[in-house]
């Protein structure tokens, strides 16, 4: 006498979570299923350069002062603090 392998019907779950439809949507090409909701984090005022470029607020107007002063000090003041002094001190 030969035993044939008894199969039982897979009980429903409780909960109702699907493993093997978890899977199916995992493996999916279509990517991340958030991406259209995460989009608008990197449009319009939020790009890239926009984050940057509001991170130094004031820097383009300190850096065109500085090179002006630059500028203003080695033309119109002259260095007067490297004049000869005696050996002796």
């Amino acid at each position: 006498m030969r035993l044939s392998p008894i199969r039982f019907a897979q009980r429903p779950s409780i909960t109702g979570f699907d493993p093997k439809k978890l899977a199916a949507a995992s493996a999916s090409s279509k990517g991340d299923p958030w991406a259209r909701y995460e989009a608008w984090r990197y449009t319009g005022p939020f790009t890239r350069w926009n984050r940057f470029k509001g991170a130094f607020p004031g820097l383009g107007i300190a850096t065109v002062a500085f090179a002006t002063y630059c500028v203003a000090e080695a033309l119109f003041f002259p260095d007067t603090h490297h004049e000869h002094h005696d050996e002796k001190h």
